[in-house]
C-alpha cells in the first residue's frame, strides 16, 4: 500500500482571492514506512507575500524569486503523486489550493475522496483534546524541536510520525477500526505477510543445552511424546 505523506505553505488562506502556494513536501510511504522517495520544491507565487504568512513560515520575496512557478511543476506533482492515498493534516485546506493550482493549469484535480485527513483521526480519537500537529507531538512524544517554523517537508517527515501513532502504530488493523472498517471512513489495510528470510536465524541453543534436553528426554521413558 503506497500512502504520500503532503504538505504545503501559501501566501494565505483562499486561492480564490488570489493566494497560492509556495511551497510543496510530500514523502512516500510504504506499508506505512517511509522511503528515500521525496518530493519537495520552492515554487514562486508571482505575488508579493503578506508579512502574516511570512511570520508563519519564513518564506520571503527575495527567497522565493526565481523559483520555479507551480505551472513547471503540477504535471511532475501528479506523477509522484499517482494514484496514492494522500495524508494531509486539515486535508481540506492543502487539497483546496493543489485542485486550484491544477485547475489553473488545465490539468486533472485530485478527488477529496483520496485524502486521509488526520486532524479528523486525532479529533475522532481525542475528543475535546487539542489535535495540532504540534499538540499531536507532545501527546505521542514525538520530538519536533526543529520546528520553530512551518516548513512543508519538515512537516511531512513529523505527519507520519503521528499518522503512524494515530492509526495504532506498526499494527494499524488494530486501531480506529469499527465493523470492519476505519473510523476516519479512508484507511484501507491489506493482507500482508512478511517474507522468508533469505538465511535462517543461527541457532541460539548452545551443545551442551541441547545435550541436557536429550538427557531429560531419554528419562521420560518410550512412551513420551517428544521422542515421537
Amino acid at each position: 500500500m503506497r500512502e504520500i505523506v503532503l504538505d504545503t505553505e501559501t501566501t494565505g488562506f483562499d486561492p480564490e482571492n488570489g493566494d497560492r502556494i509556495v511551497e510543496i513536501g510530500a514523502i512516500e510511504l510504504m506499508r506505512h514506512v517511509p522511503t528515500d522517495n521525496v518530493f519537495h520544491e520552492y515554487i514562486d507565487p508571482e505575488r508579493a507575500m503578506p508579512q502574516e504568512a511570512f511570520e508563519v513560515h519564513g518564506l520571503g520575496d527575495d527567497f522565493l524569486r526565481g523559483k520555479p512557478k507551480f505551472a513547471a511543476l503540477g504535471q511532475k506533482f501528479l506523477d509522484f503523486v499517482g494514484d496514492a492515498k494522500l495524508v494531509i493534516h486539515n486535508a481540506a485546506f492543502d487539497m483546496k489550493f493543489l485542485n486550484a493550482e491544477l485547475r489553473w493549469m488545465g490539468l486533472p484535480q485530485i478527488p477529496y475522496d483520496r485524502a486521509i485527513d488526520t486532524l479528523d483521526i486525532a479529533r475522532r480519537r481525542f475528543p475535546g483534546s487539542p489535535a495540532s500537529l504540534d499538540a499531536l507531538c507532545r501527546r505521542f512524544g514525538i520530538d519536533n524541536s526543529a520546528r520553530t517554523l512551518h516548513g512543508a517537508l519538515l512537516d511531512s517527515e513529523i505527519l507520519a510520525e503521528v499518522y503512524l501513532e494515530l492509526i495504532g502504530g506498526r499494527q494499524p488493523d488494530f486501531a480506529l477500526s469499527t465493523s470492519g472498517s476505519s473510523a476516519a471512513g479512508a484507511i484501507e489495510v491489506e493482507n500482508w505477510t512478511p517474507p522468508p528470510r533469505p538465511r535462517a536465524l543461527a541457532s541460539r541453543i548452545s551443545a551442551q543445552e541441547r545435550d541436557a534436553h536429550a538427557t531429560f528426554v531419554n528419562k521420560l521413558g518410550e512412551d513420551a511424546l517428544w521422542p515421537k
